[in-house]
């Protein structure tokens, strides 16, 4: 099992930033990708960005240039800038792990960023 807790959500202005953290705990040792999603009011959770393993970012266009993920062992971070209110959601962290070759997902519980224009 992992465990992810999340903090760093909030209200902000447009054009401002934030940073989002999920620290990780449990069987940490076979995390492979490590990332964020978020699902604002009447829409489908969609991918912001994930950071593999290895250190490989993907990101979703909307917050390319904006957004900058990272990791180290045990937490993955989010870094937003030049927030806008179309980036209002409830973000959250999402890291799989395979054991005995079966893919395993987790999800925090979810952290809110509001942002006001």
């Amino acid at each position: 099992q992992v465990q992810l807790v999340e903090s760093g959500g909030g209200l902000v202005q447009a054009g401002g930033s934030l940073r989002l953290s999920c620290a990780a705990s449990g069987s940490i040792f076979s995390i492979n990708a490590m990332g964020w999603y978020r699902q604002a009011p009447g829409k489908q959770r969609e991918l912001v960005a994930d950071i593999s393993s290895g250190g490989s970012t993907n990101y979703a266009d909307s917050v390319k240039g904006r957004f900058t993920i990272s990791r180290d062992i045990t937490t993955v971070y989010l870094q937003m800038n030049s927030l806008k209110p179309e980036d209002t959601a409830v973000y959250y962290c999402h890291v799989d792990r395979f054991w005995r070759g079966v893919k395993y997902d987790y999800w925090g519980q979810g952290t809110q960023v509001t942002v006001s224009s």
